[in-house]
């Protein structure tokens, strides 16, 4: 399965993706974040909104067991909301990463069907798939993210992810 060194490496990734991603989304007018691009949020708004509430739900319940739901409507209207709120749980996210254990990653969740470690790997799989998306409306309004695969949040290990020769 995965281990407690996956989770903080996904974790830190995260925060550094997010980081770049909202300072480039707060440069845009809020009329262009919330426009309807076609996507499936809609909007890059809406789309930052929905990653964040996840992010929230998995978080709760990873770390209380709390009950996972989604709220029916956006949690954040003001993008500077949104965007506190991110960093505030992309801390929260990159603390719980630091305590989770092996032996948690292996405990079956509550329905006993998967282990928690399958859930981990979802919210991180469910975070990169969204933000590929908001990459993809910045982009088709002419915005540059930049370079955003792994190695590149990593300082200095770029060179260990190459191809050897």
């Amino acid at each position: 399965m995965i281990s407690p060194e996956y989770c903080l490496t996904m974790a830190g990734y995260n925060a550094w993706m997010n980081e770049r991603l909202y300072a480039l989304s707060a440069t845009l007018p809020d009329e262009l974040r919330k426009r309807d691009l076609s996507a499936f949020f809609r909007s890059i708004h809406a789309t930052l909104d929905h990653i964040l509430a996840v992010d929230r739900m998995f978080l709760a319940h990873f770390k209380t067991g709390a009950r996972r739901y989604l709220p029916e409507a956006g949690v954040f209207d003001a993008f500077e909301d949104l965007q506190r709120q991110r960093t505030v749980t992309d801390a929260e996210l990159l603390d719980w990463s630091g305590t989770v254990s092996a032996e948690w990653l292996t405990q079956r969740s509550s329905s006993g069907r998967t282990a928690k470690g399958m859930w981990v790997v979802h919210m991180f799989n469910h975070q990169t798939h969204h933000r590929g998306q908001v990459t993809t409306l910045l982009t088709q309004q002419g915005y540059d993210i930049g370079a955003t695969d792994l190695p590149f949040s990593l300082p200095g290990a770029s060179d260990q992810f190459l191809p050897p020769g």
